[in-house]
């Protein structure tokens, strides 16, 4: 069985996923918590919390890469629910790496950037301003789409139950931003594009949606963010020949 150095991992993974372009981002992004000083297996999932934690360590995983870390900024006390999932980490001895907006933002692995790709939406741009940097992209479809017909491309491809504010007459022109980035909705005008696809529904967006005349399709957070540490795990795979698993723990959000 194959295996690098944790280190070496690490250093790796901060340079290939641009942690360093993202200094405002709430998540402590990069090793959380340290574990093996080797890594032969490396699991991805979207949350850290018990219940990956304990698959994890039933799979023997060394090295654990999560979109949604344990620590934001800083940690105030180890006790109750975060001490019981530390324990879990440290009695595996599994290291924890998170990557909160470089994997919503990456331009290869990243969440917006593989939603374009499996609904086969043609990059255009960047588009969803947050903390100075645009996190996701707008693109074209081939051809105009009802919006129905493209809620039912989502939902096939994502598996998941899309819900959808719909103020449009079309869908051709979509911006991404996945998980809750409904606020990308501001950047809907400046782009001209006819539809917003996020992950979270949000109270605020319905009026202004339809004052833009503009479609919204809330996909899930969780649905909508499983696709940026599945593309890590490929590209770990390829490069270093290392086991890789998907952990999937879907919440319905």
């Amino acid at each position: 069985m194959k295996n690098i150095p944790r280190n070496k991992l690490i250093a790796f993974l901060d340079n290939e996923l641009r942690l360093s372009e993202f200094p405002k981002d709430e998540s402590s992004n990069g090793l959380q918590v340290e574990g093996s000083v080797t890594v032969s297996s490396i699991g991805l999932a979207v949350d850290a919390c018990d219940y990956v934690f304990q698959k994890s360590a039933e799979k023997n995983i060394d090295f654990l890469i999560v979109h949604h870390g344990l620590i934001w900024g800083g940690i105030r006390s180890v006790s109750g629910v975060m001490k019981r999932r530390i324990k879990v980490l440290l009695d595996s001895d599994t290291s924890l790496y998170a990557c909160h907006l470089p994997l919503d933002w990456h331009p290869d692995y990243g969440n917006n950037a593989q939603l374009l790709k499996v609904l086969a939406i043609k990059r255009m741009g960047e588009f969803g301003e947050y903390h100075g940097k645009r996190i996701g992209y707008w693109g074209s479809l081939k051809k105009e789409h009802s919006l129905q017909d493209f809620i039912d491309r989502v939902d096939r491809t994502l598996n998941t139950k899309s819900t959808a504010l719909s103020f449009g007459k079309k869908v051709k022109n979509i911006g991404i931003v996945s998980g809750g980035g409904w606020s990308a909705i501001y950047d809907a005008e400046k782009t001209g594009i006819d539809t917003l696809l996020v992950g979270e529904p949000s109270h605020s967006a319905y009026t202004l949606a339809e004052e833009m005349k503009l479609n919204v399709v809330f996909a899930g957070h969780y649905a909508t963010e499983t696709l940026g540490v599945r593309a890590v795990g490929n590209m770990l795979k390829k490069k270093f020949g290392l086991k890789t698993e998907f952990i999937d723990h879907p919440t319905g959000l």
